[in-house]
């Protein structure tokens, strides 16, 4: 590869606010970065002592550079921020957040249901949030369920209702599926649990208090009663979410920032009430200093316009950066409304700073002790298995099924951090006889390691959770394809011990099938347990949800005459595949386009008559 000549490069460039992308040999963008002088700021990677090593890093990797001018340094750190979303180039500080928000709704129906929410809204109703995260909403569902007595089925069990649910008898929903509460009487509990929703809990206790007044001067005492007794639910809540700080919008985000892991514990608060916290993690680039994680976390959360959320118009930050009033105003600009970013404050927020700042801290510490215990199981492992290298990637295969149905293969990879989800894999296991553990084997190491090569992700170790056949199986498998590879993986199989006892398990090499031992209190033996087990729980969702998908589609779609039309009739008018199963021919012959005939067959095939 031709050397990047930067001599001439900065020949050309020029001295006026803007963008530049840097390049590596294979035309991918590996870092984009902003300057108010762009020939200033570019001459300063070719120094000769560069003292920073990711920049020593970066500068290496450099074959080429292209500039965008722009008109001020708030267009430059806009653009930016644009370029970073579109490539995210991994010697950026990344705010990896793509999941989006969660919400409450409440929907248009007749008999309006509140949900949870997260996705496009299309949904016709209303929408309250976004939340921080997905417990938050549920903690917010149960405690409206306690309060307000609307609904929170799906529309298929509400329609199928022909008797009041459990729900009812806890005096948890008014049951309006069976008309046990008139249009009016619910509807006014819809309108008093928005109300809610919207902060406005004296509102919402004023017009309760009117109501139990009311009922009591019409003599109605149970009503009356049941109104005093909603009144005082309300009250302890507020009591409860009250907080004393000036009412408004704020975000209060702790910084904390060691050993290459950063934290940034968020306080959102809204109408004056603590609404929820969440930690972020950005991904951090070997010796970046804080002043440049906490600038590109603060740009990318604000200006990512792809994650919904209602952004307030102040921000407190525990720690200050250099570009603070530039990245102000540019966040200002792009919202198109007051944005101010605060470090020095006092009183209640000096409180809420306090706690953000407590919470990151703590989080940092926690991930470090967990990186370090990983790190020391990864070491002792080596010691263990006498190994010649240290191990980067692990993988673990196990097998899932129920006498023989929907089996299904896991393989869970771990790194030196722990579990590593991302490259997490189910296999569908398919063409083999039920119950084939072997052959299910087999299929999902050939699927696993067909045309690898030694640019892929090539384990240290594969883990087999099985016996020694499974091993042997997998053992070919690996000898077959991985021939080629600089270093094939080393397969271990783990069996279960005396009894299938946890804690007696024993293990074998594979090819030599050497068996040995590690003591129950070593890290090492930990290590392999907690990648077996994941790779068992793995395995069982994956089973489970296949499995549940099969049995409601297949009985039905096993049934001559039966199409996706029918299908669709029976089980939304019965209300499951249980309900079709258990139904008599006279019920079958109720759902709209099932004949005496097709009922009578549904019937008897269901039932193996």
């Amino acid at each position: 590869m031709p050397r990047f000549n930067a001599t001439e490069f900065l020949k050309t460039v020029s001295s006026s606010a803007g963008v530049y992308r840097m390049y590596d040999a294979k035309g991918e963008v590996i870092y984009v970065g902003k300057a108010k002088d762009l020939k200033k700021r570019l001459s300063s990677y070719f120094r000769v002592n560069l003292g920073n090593i990711k920049t020593q890093a970066l500068v290496s990797h450099i074959a080429n550079i292209d500039v965008t001018l722009t008109h001020s340094e708030t267009d430059a750190l806009l653009l930016e921020n644009d370029y970073i979303k579109q490539y995210m180039p991994k010697y950026n500080v990344l705010l990896r957040d793509d999941k989006s928000y969660p919400y409450l709704f409440l929907s248009g129906h007749k008999h309006p249901r509140l949900a949870y929410h997260r996705g496009p809204q299309r949904e016709k109703g209303r929408y309250f949030g976004p939340y921080p995260n997905g417990g938050a909403v549920r903690e917010s569902l149960n405690l409206l369920q306690k309060l307000f007595p609307i609904r929170q089925c799906d529309d298929l069990y509400y329609k199928s209702r022909t008797r009041p649910c459990l729900q009812f008898q806890l005096g948890r929903c008014s049951a309006p599926c069976v008309n046990k509460v008139t249009d009016e009487d619910y509807a006014e509990q819809v309108q008093l649990a928005s109300l809610f929703l919207q902060g406005k809990d004296q509102q919402v206790v004023t017009n309760l208090v009117a109501k139990m007044e009311q009922a009591a001067e019409a003599f109605m005492y149970e009503q009356a009663a049941l109104y005093r007794d909603q009144i005082t639910a309300l009250r302890k809540v507020a009591e409860q979410q009250e907080v004393s700080v000036d009412k408004g919008d704020m975000d209060v985000i702790g910084v904390h920032y060691e050993k290459g892991i950063a934290c940034f514990h968020m306080l959102f608060i809204r109408a004056g009430k603590i609404f929820g916290s969440r930690s972020y993690y950005p991904s951090v680039p070997a010796q970046t200093d804080i002043d440049e994680v906490l600038s590109a976390f603060i740009s990318q959360f604000y200006l990512n316009a792809d994650v919904q959320r209602t952004l307030p118009s102040e921000v407190i930050l525990s720690q200050s950066f250099s570009d603070k009033a530039e990245l102000q105003s540019a966040i200002a600009q792009a919202l198109e409304k007051k944005f101010i970013i605060k470090t020095q404050v006092r009183g209640d927020r000096a409180s809420f700073l306090r706690l953000a700042l407590t919470n990151a801290t703590n989080a940092v510490m926690t991930r470090l002790a967990d990186k370090n215990t990983q790190e020391q199981r990864f070491n002792l492992l080596e010691e263990a298995l006498e190994l010649g290298h240290s191990i980067g990637r692990m993988e673990c295969f196990d097998i899932s099924h129920t006498m023989g149905e929907s089996t299904v293969a896991s393989c869970v990879v771990f790194n030196r951090e722990g579990p590593h989800k991302a490259d997490y894999r189910r296999y569908n296991i398919s063409g083999i006889t039920g119950g084939d553990d072997y052959a299910a084997m087999e299929q999902a190491i050939s699927r696993r390691f067909d045309k690898i090569d030694n640019n892929g992700k090539v384990p240290d170790i594969v883990f087999i959770d099985g016996g020694l056949g499974q091993l042997r199986i997998a053992q070919g498998i690996v000898d077959e394809k991985c021939a080629h590879l600089d270093r094939p993986p080393l397969l271990i199989g783990v069996t279960k011990g005396e009894g299938r006892k946890a804690g007696l398990e024993t293990f074998v090499f594979g090819g030599s099938e050497q068996q040995f031992n590690l003591p129950s209190d070593s890290g090492a033996f930990h290590l392999i347990l907690h990648i077996r087990d994941e790779s068992h729980r793995f395995a069982i969702t994956g089973h489970r949800n296949k499995r549940q998908k099969t049995r409601n589609t297949s009985s039905l779609e096993s049934i001559a005459g039966v199409g996706p039309k029918r299908r669709k009739a029976l089980l939304q008018h019965l209300g499951g595949i249980q309900e079709v199963k258990g139904a008599s021919v006279a019920e079958l012959t109720k759902v709209p386009g099932i004949s005496l005939e097709m009922a009578q067959t549904i019937h008897d095939a269901l039932r193996g008559g």
